[in-house]
Formats: structure tokens, C-alpha cells, sequence
């Protein structure tokens, strides 16, 4: 079983057959029902979240002396802190993220979908490059206040993140991924330096030590805008391949169920990591202390005993937003409700802008590969006629 690679049919299979199975090659125990992740995630006390952010694949001693020389760390900040800091720092970054703050972001999404689908042209093209890539790390960057970002830059310096973290990569291609991960912590920590104010991120954290600072930043400004990205990739590909779906998207309501549909099937981030504190038993299989558990975010979203027909897409699932896509209790996503905004917004203006836009192939894009992150790394399509256009007279 490839970890990197699981599809629907393996998580299926580890539901009805293995619900808690250990994985030989990696050592990590698999959970996969909904019930288990759901409980494992609402119990911090046994269930520690300190190898939330371990690389998945070790890197050597060469290799972390690049990291090291950029000053890198990964200390316990967010996603990765089991103790008590965990709540104030978390409540330094909340204010970013309240919902209005969130809302008040909607007029500007639409505005950035606009302008890149305006330039969207046939006969094919891809909306992974064209529209889904750089429109989170924008939003993000406003949201958090944060100026004078180099935005193609930021996602270089994110995806060599993930891949170096979450993916399988060789030695060689470590070194290479190891330069950008250590450039990006060098320019956080000379922008935590340098913050003034508390208008911006940077300056709401001046108190924070810098490298605990830095160590924040790096999750949060990759999280909260790859995982977005990833996600508006899923939904345009999930909804182009539902018949007449795409059609009716101007119906009041059904961009938003339709993200939330995603979420649940198809979510970007699809396992997430913690250690049992303590031997516990999970779904009658004993578990050591100190076992390094994967939670089957994307298996337990297809969990039968809770959702009819996991595998269709249904936007009218009344019980869709239980999903467990941005995770659950005190660790619950801070960008939840932009991720879906945007994706709605994004969804909407599409729609707006293409009525009659389709999958240029019935063939299943290419896809990113990590073992907690995987999302079409294309959406290729014949967008049709803008809206508006005027039809072709033939004298």
C-alpha cells in the first residue's frame, strides 16, 4: 500500500477491513473510520499533536545543516503544540480570521477571480495556473495585512515546503528543496524583525520570540493558502465531472453546498498525524504508547456509517458540513471560513463569467502526491464563449 498514492477503493478497503491497521513500511497506524479520527482529534490529552509537522521521509544530517544555517526550527506553535501556549498564540492570529474580517474579504475575491478569468481563453486552458494558483496566497497575504510579498516567489518557497515535509523525495531532490524552505524562513525571520505596529501578522507577534514566531509563520502562511489552492483545484475538477451540475450553479445556495460536498469527498488535506500518549485501544486494536497515528481525513469523509453514498457527490447532503476536512477541537482550522469563501466565490464568478465551461478531457488529471495533501494539479477546459458574448452572425 503507497501512502502517497491511496484512492478511494484502499480506503475503502482499510474502513471495512483494517479501521486501525499498522503500516509496515512507515510504522504508522492508520485509523480510518470517522468515528475513531473524530474522537482521536477531540482528545489532546491522549493524543498529542507534536509530529503534526515531522517530516514524513527523514532528512539527513547534510541536509538539516542547510536548514540549520537559516536558523530553521519547527517549535511547538500551532498545529503542532500540545501545550499551554497553544491558546494565546492561536488567539494572535484568530484576530486575522474573525468572520467579519472574513467577509469584508468577499468583494476582493471576486474581484482577483474576475481579473484572471478575464483572461482565460480557449480552445483549452488550464484554471489550476490561471485562476487557482496564486488567488489564495493574495488573499491571505491582505487578510494578514502583509505587504510587499513576492507572490510567485511565496509559492515556489510553499510547495518546496510540502514536498520537503510531506512527500517522499530522494536525496538529491532534498538538497534542492532544502534552498527555498531555508530562503523562506530567512525572509520571515528578517520581516518578524524588522515588523513595527500590530497591523499586520509580523507586528502581532513582536512579543513572540522570534524563532517561535518564525516557526508559526512558516506553517501558517503555507497551510493557508496551498491547502486553498488545492482546494479550488478539487472543486472546478468535482464539479465539471457532475453532469449538468456546473449549469445550475446559479442557484441560490449551491456554490456553497457544492464546496462543502468537496470537502467531505475530495478534501485537500486528506491525513493528519499525532502520537498516542499513553497504550489506548481504538476500534477494539491496542495501540503502544508513543505510536505515531495517521488520521484518514479523506476515508473517514467516506465513511458509509455516517454519509449515504459517500462516493457521490450530493449537494443536498444535510449532514455534509460534519466532514472533518479542517480537522476538530482546540486544532480546528483558523482559515476555515476563507477557504470557503473563496472556493464559493471563485465557483460563482467562474460559473458568471463561463456558463457553458467543460473538461477539455474525460481523463483524471494529474495529481499532487503527498501523504497529507492531494488535489488536481491541473484542471484543463474548453471554457466556451465568455458570457456576454455575442453570437456569430453568418451573412
Amino acid at each position: 500500500m503507497d501512502l502517497f498514492q491511496l484512492g478511494s477503493e484502499d480506503l475503502r478497503s482499510l474502513r471495512a477491513n483494517a479501521p486501525v491497521h499498522r503500516d509496515e513500511t512507515t510504522g504508522l497506524w492508520l485509523v480510518s473510520r470517522y468515528d475513531d479520527v473524530r474522537a482521536v482529534l477531540a482528545d489532546p490529552r491522549r493524543f498529542h499533536p507534536d509530529n503534526a509537522l515531522t517530516a514524513v521521509t527523514a532528512i539527513p544530517r547534510p541536509v538539516l545543516r542547510v536548514l540549520a544555517r537559516a536558523g530553521f526550527s519547527l517549535p511547538p506553535t500551532l498545529a503542532n503544540n500540545g501545550t499551554d501556549t497553544h491558546t494565546d498564540l492561536r488567539r494572535l492570529v484568530a484576530r486575522f480570521l474573525t468572520p467579519a474580517r472574513v467577509e469584508a474579504m468577499r468583494p476582493r475575491i471576486a474581484e482577483l477571480a474576475r481579473e484572471r478569468l478575464a483572461r482565460v481563453a480557449g480552445p483549452v486552458a488550464d484554471l489550476h495556473p490561471a485562476l487557482a494558483r496564486d488567488l489564495p496566497a493574495i488573499v491571505l497575504m491582505e487578510v494578514m495585512g502583509i505587504e510587499r510579498v513576492d507572490i510567485p516567489l511565496l509559492k515556489a518557497w510553499s510547495t518546496a515546503s510540502l514536498e520537503l515535509f510531506w512527500g517522499n523525495p530522494a536525496l538529491e531532490r532534498q538538497y534542492e528543496l532544502a534552498a527555498p524552505t531555508a530562503e523562506f524562513h530567512r525572509w520571515l525571520t528578517s520581516r518578524l524583525r524588522a515588523a513595527r505596529g500590530d497591523d499586520d501578522l509580523f507586528g502581532a507577534l513582536r512579543d513572540v520570540p522570534v524563532r517561535e514566531a518564525a516557526g508559526l509563520c512558516y506553517f501558517l502562511l503555507i497551510a493557508g493558502q496551498e491547502t486553498t489552492t488545492q482546494l479550488l483545484s478539487a472543486v472546478l475538477d468535482a464539479v465539471l465531472r457532475q453532469g449538468d451540475l456546473w449549469s445550475r450553479l446559479d442557484e441560490p445556495g449551491l456554490a456553497g453546498r457544492v464546496v462543502e460536498e468537496v470537502l467531505r469527498r475530495d478534501p485537500p488535506v486528506t491525513t493528519w498525524r499525532r502520537i498516542a500518549a499513553e497504550p489506548v485501544t481504538i476500534a477494539g486494536v491496542a495501540v503502544p504508547a508513543g505510536a505515531h497515528l495517521l488520521l484518514m481525513l479523506a476515508g473517514s469523509g467516506s465513511d458509509p456509517a455516517v454519509f449515504a453514498e459517500p462516493e457521490r457527490l450530493c449537494p443536498v447532503r444535510p449532514n455534509a458540513r460534519k466532514h472533518l476536512a479542517f480537522g476538530f477541537g482546540r486544532h480546528f482550522c483558523l482559515g476555515a471560513g476563507l477557504a470557503r469563501l473563496e472556493a464559493e466565490v471563485v465557483l460563482r464568478e467562474a460559473f458568471a463569467r463561463f456558463p457553458n465551461l467543460r473538461l477539455a478531457s474525460a481523463q483524471p488529471p494529474p495529481m499532487l502526491g503527498l501523504l497529507s495533501f492531494r488535489a488536481p494539479l491541473s484542471v484543463l477546459v474548453d471554457p466556451g464563449e465568455p458570457a456576454g458574448t455575442p453570437a456569430v452572425q453568418l451573412v
